[in-house]
């Protein structure tokens, strides 16, 4: 046939975030005609034309940063180029083995940085494992198998159950065809799909005469054409929209990153201050700038970003235990921040096993108890059991078991299904009142059928009744069933029952039956009328019941819980209110009414608003971020392609292990194995431990830093200098591999068991933080400065005595006495962190408050320290390398001593600091 104009071809081509032509709002016939093809398919020539002008029916995978870039990222941080500056300028200054032990510090903090981000997850790379491998086409009117890559617009494609779609359809044909798009639209259940147009501004979840890419067909046969491909699909769309999305900092990650830089300009002011001071004190240039090196080898923490990562690699360890499975190590603290938890319905706050709980026949309402794929439960009229089986509601369950397709097995002592959802739950209910589905179908063999398909709304079955009788049942939409009911049937009464269920939130489906003579087949004709209504049962996916005291501790630790679902809005409203989710007062709103929304009417909407129902990926992507421009640390969980935008865009994605899609995995910070909305409320519990912990370890470690840099500052300023070989050196209290010594190993050894410390009282009982919360509070900024202050009066004190009393003695080499000075000055500043670190275990509270041996692991940090500073002061390698010498037993006491002091004095602190804070609850009490 003749191809179409040029202007026509480029119809079909669309950036992946524009809207294309309303394929579903045309006729069959005008698609063929639009697209230029035919029933029997595009000609081999014309296929190749258009693959060579589309290209390609695969997704455009954008290229992973490279090793060298991921590497950059690591170096390009203030704190690591002050660092390099000093390694550098040590070596260059000949004190190569300071410079090299400066230098292995870099690099160990560079390969930890680059190992954690080179193996985080490649989310768009997962969309291509959705495309199928082959597809079924006619070409010229003859079936062939081709590859899906080479698929174009125009290509006619046959499905079939069990087939995945390989590209944007619209269906020409089609009979019982439904596709599971759960992935793709978060619905439910199968979607029904028929071949008559839809509204053109319908939902994607309501395009029921497309099908689309990577969606799996789960019954029925079809016949499409192909509409768009590639990056012009929705899976493409959708893999744009995540390209265009970023991966954002974590409040902790942006925290240390200013206290980094805070740090740094610091650092850079005192080494010039200092190397002045240097000067103007008569120090040879190479000493004052030895002395600024030293200066910065002391005050920056180079030990923290290992006590980071290691702390969240233990609360990863301890989420894991609780069925959450971090993908990221920045998201174990993100999750203790959070303050909206923005949740599928589908699996996470429910079930997802469709149950029925309501039957209504003509005697009246009954109830039937249990929930899930189990036969258990009971039937209860007015609140009580219905002892004896009613003939109406008997006639309206043998309707849900004989007009059905679905089945059940028994599966390691428990009941399994295939088929529908929907159609399955009416089995599981007629199992609950003791009803045999076998021996039904058996005593009731079926004669012929008429599948559900969309068109019509309704499945009908004709079963054998007697030797010349036939019985019919009819299965579908109210209002369908209604139409085919006799004159006497009110109508009106059967409509206000179905509203009273839908307001539930039930599925509702109504039964029928009629008898006919004995045939073969069934006629058109024998369902148009002459039915008598049997009743109606309504259906629903169950909230679970841990979800329900779930949200009641997220409302208790002041975060907020919002459902965004891609089901209808008032099944996702009666859901909401039973979890109380959502508040009648502020009603749910659907994708569409997002859509025609401003900027500014949504970032309104979305204060009052927790329940949204019909999203499509960019309803949730702007929800998203209209939440976070408020403020608000986003946790968002999913289980389907049409959830990784948001996914990922958001500061905490959650994905779920059992149902959820390789790209919904990919794309989240956070895999939960259980798929259970619990989990989460458990993973922020250990987020705001974790959160605890590390402020503990700042605590910390951050007055080590400032004790050393107030050693040297305080040694470069009032020291008198040395003679050594007639030259006068600078008198330094530690040497910088000393330095560093007391930085990674002692800081480190100590502050690593404060990660495993239990979890605060009452740590879900407060509200999240706020995200610009810094981390050095008001508190820790005293706490350091007090601290730092007594380390550092001690360690001088005890270094000038001992160095005055060996020297004094004339027997002592200088070296070997100022070699013991320090050695005496670094003992110190060891004692000093053993017992602060006891206080920092609770840092408001007494230690007794979390119990002597609650955390095991102190004492183990203790016990290696101790055995590590002994290597340090008595094996000659360690003497070597760090210019340390053997202590007497008295001047290890006294450093001891000296150390102990900080128990009392912060004690008093703590004291105080308790007594002011009652004092102010008293005063606002009254």
């Amino acid at each position: 046939m003749q191809e179409p104009s040029q202007p026509r071809k480029q119809a079909v081509l669309r950036s992946p975030d524009v809207p294309s032509v309303p394929w579903h709002a045309l006729p069959a016939e005008a698609v063929l005609e639009r697209l230029g093809s035919t029933p029997q398919g595009l000609t081999e020539e014309a296929a190749r034309e258009r693959l060579a002008r589309h290209g390609p029916n695969v997704l455009e995978r954008s290229r992973p940063d490279s090793a060298w870039k991921l590497l950059w990222r690591q170096i390009d941080s203030p704190l690591i180029w002050v660092l390099i500056a000093s390694a550098g300028l040590a070596i260059l200054l000949g004190k190569v083995t300071d410079g090299l032990v400066v230098a292995a510090v870099v690099v160990l903090n560079t390969v930890i940085g680059f190992v954690q981000e080179y193996r985080a997850g490649r989310a768009i790379e997962a969309l291509n494992h959705m495309v199928p491998e082959t597809a079924h086409v006619l070409r010229e009117g003859h079936p062939v198998a081709r590859p899906a890559a080479e698929l174009v617009p125009g290509d006619i494609v046959q499905l079939a159950s069990g087939d995945r779609v390989p590209a944007d359809l619209r269906l020409l044909r089609s009979r019982n065809f439904q596709v599971e798009e759960a992935a793709l639209t978060g619905e439910s259940v199968p979607s029904s799909k028929h071949v008559a147009t839809v509204a053109g501004d319908a939902e994607l979840g309501d395009r029921a005469n497309l099908a689309f890419g990577g969606t799996l067909v789960t019954s029925g046969t079809s016949t499409a054409v192909v509409v768009a491909t590639g990056s012009a699909t929705e899976l493409g769309r959708i893999s744009h929209m995540m390209e265009q999305t970023a991966d954002l900092s974590t409040p902790l990650t942006r925290e240390l990153a200013r206290l980094g830089r805070v740090i740094s300009g610091g650092i850079v002011v005192l080494s010039a201050v200092l190397l002045g001071v240097g000067m103007i004190r008569g120090y040879a240039f190479s000493d004052a700038v030895l002395v600024a090196i030293t200066l910065a080898v002391a005050a920056i923490p180079e030990g923290l970003p290992a006590i980071v990562t290691i702390a969240l690699a233990i609360g990863v360890q301890r989420m894991a235990a609780r069925r959450a499975v971090i993908r990221k190590l920045p998201a174990v603290e993100t999750l203790g921040s959070t303050t909206v938890i923005c949740t599928d319905k589908t699996g996470t706050l429910t079930r997802n096993e469709m149950t029925v709980q309501a039957l209504w026949t003509w005697r009246g309402h009954t109830a039937l108890t249990g929930v899930g794929h189990t036969p258990e439960g009971q039937l209860l009229r007015n609140g009580r059991p219905v002892e004896e089986l009613p003939g109406d509601v008997h006639a309206l369950l043998l309707a849900g078991v004989l007009c059905n397709e679905a089945d059940l097995q028994p599966r390691e002592g428990r009941w399994g299904m295939t088929g529908d959802p929907t159609e399955g739950a009416l089995l599981f209910a007629a199992k609950k009142v003791g009803l045999g589905v076998t021996e039904l179908r058996e005593r009731h063999p079926r004669l012929d059928a008429i599948p559900f398909e969309s068109e019509h709304q309704y499945m009908a079955t004709l079963h054998a009744d007697g030797p010349e009788g036939a019985e019919l049942f009819l299965k579908g939409a109210p209002e369908v069933v209604l139409r085919r009911c006799g004159p006497g049937t009110d109508r009106d009464a059967v409509l206000v029952e179905v509203e009273r269920m839908a307001r539930q939130g039930l599925r509702v489906l109504a039964f029928a039956h009629k008898g006919m003579a004995l045939a073969e087949a069934l006629r058109p004709q024998d369902v148009e009328d002459g039915f008598t209504l049997l009743g109606l049962q309504g259906m629903i996916d169950p909230p679970r019941e841990e979800a329900m005291a779930s949200v009641k501790g997220c409302h208790a630790a002041g975060i907020r819980v919002k459902m965004m679902t891609g089901d209808h809005l008032g099944t996702a409203e009666a859901i909401g209110l039973k979890l109380g989710i959502h508040s009648p007062a502020h009603p749910g709103l659907t994708g569409a009414q997002l859509a025609r929304m401003s900027d500014a009417e949504l970032a309104e909407a979305v204060k009052d608003t927790n329940v949204f129902a019909r999203l499509a990926p960019e309803h949730k992507l702007r929800l998203v971020r209209a939440l976070q421009a408020q403020g608000h640390v986003v946790a968002m969980t999913g289980d389907g392609v049409n959830d990784a935008p948001s996914l990922k865009q958001a500061n905490i994605g959650v994905a779920m292990g059992i149902t959820g899609t390789a790209v919904s995995r990919e794309a989240a910070d956070l895999v939960l194995t259980d798929d259970n909305f619990a989990t989460i409320v458990a993973a922020v519990e250990e987020g705001r431990r974790v959160y605890d912990n590390l402020i503990k370890s700042l605590a910390f470690v951050l007055p080590t830093n400032l004790g050393l840099a107030l050693i040297l500052m305080l040694g470069v300023t009032f020291f008198p200098l040395q003679e050594a070989g007639g030259v006068r050196e600078p008198l330094l209290a530690m040497r910088p591999t000393q330095l560093l010594w007391i930085n990674l190993v002692a800081t480190v050894t100590l502050a690593l068991p404060l990660a495993f410390e239990a979890k605060e009282r009452h740590v879900m009982r407060r509200p999240p933080r706020a995200p610009d919360t810094p981390v050095l509070s008001h508190f820790v900024v005293m706490r350091t400065g007090l601290v730092a202050v007594l380390m550092a009066a001690g360690a001088i004190g005890l270094f000038l005595w001992e160095f005055a009393r060996q020297g004094g003695t004339g027997t002592v080499p200088p070296e070997l006495a100022l070699a013991e000075a320090r050695t005496m000055a670094v003992n110190t500043v060891v004692s000093f962190q053993i017992f602060y670190l006891w206080l920092c275990r609770t840092l408001t509270g007494s230690t007794r408050e979390v119990g002597f041996t609650s955390n095991r692991t102190v004492f183990v940090g203790i016990a290696a320290l101790v055995l590590l500073q002994a290597a340090f002061m008595y094996v000659p390698f360690f003497q070597r390398l760090f210019g340390s010498a053997p202590l007497s037993a008295g001047d290890i006491a006294r450093s001891v001593l000296a150390g102990a002091c900080v128990l009392p004095v912060v004690g008093l602190e703590k004291w105080l600091r308790s007594r002011r804070r009652e004092g102010g609850r008293s005063v606002s009490a009254t």
